[in-house]
């Protein structure tokens, strides 16, 4: 009889019998894939490159059904499983070697109630779909800076923008979720239904369950917004750092500026004497009146002198995909991230003494600014507990030859161990990389323990382990009698 080996949770190999295969493949609507099929190769394809794992199954769903399908057929066998939204997380856990992988990508519906203000969200969904479908009614929610990023995990991690200081994260614009959960079971997690499951749904990762709509609250926003890029020389980047974070420090919610250190871009609006060089860009977005916009920040293009400035009224959705051919899917990634409450003179100097070694021309340090509305909602509100920080570092390692993948990465955690003593010590779990199990329980710092034991309630068995993991509680210690 033919059978189908697989890996266990335990890493352990197995085999499963072909009929049982074929059974739950009639169960899903898409089919299932394996290494033999012509489209497998393809569908195993995650944005970051340096991912090359082999699933032993691939279950296109489509449907809740389908899913609940798939939960229960890796519980029965014990078969080690994965989640792929939008297939852009960083560390890879969308694909499970030798496992059962969980392909969300073909249910991208999305809903507007534009009357209500929400929207409701398929966890294939990217955030271009949703910027796309809520702007034709003048409406946004907090997401990401990348339009090729999937809603799903931008949003269980917690999910910051360029609309974070004036609506809060993706989190906190989630109203309910809808969730297949370890036992196969559907539910609605809401503030008012399974409400610890909700709670531990903002910012718990793919830990708990596979979330099949997400409901959003939705905000008025553009359709045109404050936009830009102010870009100054490198040899000016102590004084213009501190000059942003100085401005930063005060700025009103509705304007986000970030910094970016990198080798310039051949962008149209620069001379072609900087093209190749490192430089320091500031993109920003004010997110209230376009008007108001010139005026709140017209100091951030006198920090020194500018080598381009490209500012002005420009779509909200259109300016959600600038970054877009800076972070295309294939290319190879190694990032670290830090935490800061504050940036004081002698963290900026570390990150530009590691931009003045930029391994490549991909590379690249960006410090977002936080704050505002983010940081007024509790630590304990939402699994999230980074409320405290007020920029967020992120080492972006990116090339395309593998020969200098110990490179790019030496040099990432070069700039991240320099930087860490002025950090936080916590993490953003979007940004954790596959090495960093260890930082999981610091990110979610007084968190953890409830996480834990919401963990063992709804998945005592660690089924949802592909991920930046949190495991289950163990169980309480009970005295026997003798």
């Amino acid at each position: 009889m033919q059978s189908l080996t697989y890996l266990t949770l335990d890493k352990d190999v197995r085999q499963v019998r072909q009929q049982d295969v074929d059974a739950f493949a009639a169960q899903v609507s898409g089919g299932v894939l394996t290494a033999v099929d012509a489209a497998y190769d393809e569908a195993r394809k995650v944005w970051n490159g340096t991912v090359d794992r082999r699933p032993a199954l691939i279950a296109r769903c489509m449907n809740d059904s389908d899913v609940q399908a798939g939960v229960r057929f890796a519980a029965a066998h014990r078969m080690l499983m994965s989640v792929r939204g939008g297939g852009h997380h960083i560390a890879g856990n969308a694909v499970a070697e030798g496992g059962l992988m969980l392909d969300m990508s073909g249910m991208r519906a999305i809903e507007i109630d534009a009357a209500k203000r929400t929207a409701r969200v398929g966890p294939g969904a990217l955030l271009g779909d949703f910027d796309r479908a809520a702007q034709a009614h003048g409406l946004a929610t907090p997401l990401g800076i990348n339009s090729t990023t999937g809603v799903a995990g931008l949003t269980l991690g917690g999910g910051f923008g360029w609309l974070t200081r004036r609506h809060g994260m993706s989190i906190d614009n989630l109203l309910s979720a809808t969730v297949v959960t370890a036992d196969g079971a559907l539910r609605v997690a809401s503030a008012t239904s399974q409400p610890d499951l909700f709670w531990a749904l903002r910012g718990g990762g793919g830990n708990f369950g596979v979330v099949t709509s997400f409901e959003f609250q939705l905000h008025p926003v553009g359709p045109e917004v404050y936009s830009g890029l102010v870009v100054y020389p490198f040899s000016q980047a102590r004084q213009v750092l501190r000059a942003w974070r100085d401005f930063t420090m005060n700025a009103p919610d509705e304007l986000s500026v970030w910094a970016v250190l990198r080798k310039a871009p051949p962008l149209p609006f620069l001379p072609e004497s900087v093209h190749g060089k490192e430089v320091v860009v500031l993109p920003l977005v004010y997110c209230g009146k376009v008007e108001d916009g010139e005026r709140v920040a017209a100091p951030v293009l006198k920090f020194g002198d500018p080598v381009g400035v490209h500012v002005g009224p420009t779509p909200y959705a259109g300016f959600q995909t600038a970054f877009d051919p800076l972070l295309a899917a294939g290319g190879r990634n190694y990032w670290k991230s830090n935490n800061f409450s504050s940036l004081s003179d002698a963290a900026l100097d570390t990150v530009i003494s590691s931009t003045a070694f930029l391994p490549g021309p991909e590379c690249e340090i960006f410090m977002a600014q936080l704050g505002g509305a983010m940081g007024r909602v509790k630590m304990t509100a939402t699994a999230f507990a980074g409320r405290d920080a007020r920029y967020i570092m992120n080492v972006h390692g990116r090339w395309s030859d593998p020969q200098d993948d110990d490179k790019v990465r030496a040099w990432a955690r070069r700039a991240f161990e320099e930087a860490a003593p002025h950090a936080t010590g916590s993490g953003y779990v979007n940004f954790l990389t596959e090495d960093e199990a260890e930082r999981v329980s610091m990110s979610y710092g007084v968190n953890y323990a409830r996480l834990q034991e919401i963990k063992q309630r709804f998945d005592p068995d660690n089924l949802f382990r592909m991920n930046l993991n949190i495991a289950p509680a163990a169980p309480p210690f009970r005295r026997v009698a003798i």
